[in-house]
């Protein structure tokens, strides 16, 4: 797609480079570059930077590091909150029936 775009493009300035024109001033118009939504745009505030260049002030972190490092710490959170509330429960069978444990074993 974008190939055949390029190829579009390049034929619009070929025919508009060919076209006669009366004065110099409008041919040197009809060869500057034109952008569009291309540009990359006036940066406001100061540069962003990689989370582990500056781990102690988030404000400055890109913003796809900002998502995955705070979805990381959510998901850790998350994990352990599960984990702390879910210990090792002994199971009420086992302490009603402990010849089960061992019931191949020990037979009477």
């Amino acid at each position: 797609m974008a190939a055949w775009t390029a190829v579009a493009r390049q034929a619009a300035n070929m025919a508009r480079l060919s076209s006669p024109k009366s004065s110099c001033s409008a041919q040197a118009a009809s060869l500057v570059h034109r952008r569009g939504l291309a540009v990359g745009g006036d940066h406001h505030g100061p540069p962003k930077v990689n989370f582990w260049e500056d781990p102690m002030r988030p404000s400055k972190w890109k913003q796809e590091h900002f998502v995955i490092v705070s979805l990381a710490g959510w998901g850790t959170l998350l994990y352990g909150g599960y984990k702390f509330f879910t210990k090792d429960k002994k199971d009420k069978k086992d302490e009603i029936y402990p010849e089960l444990r061992t019931w191949p074993h020990k037979m009477i």
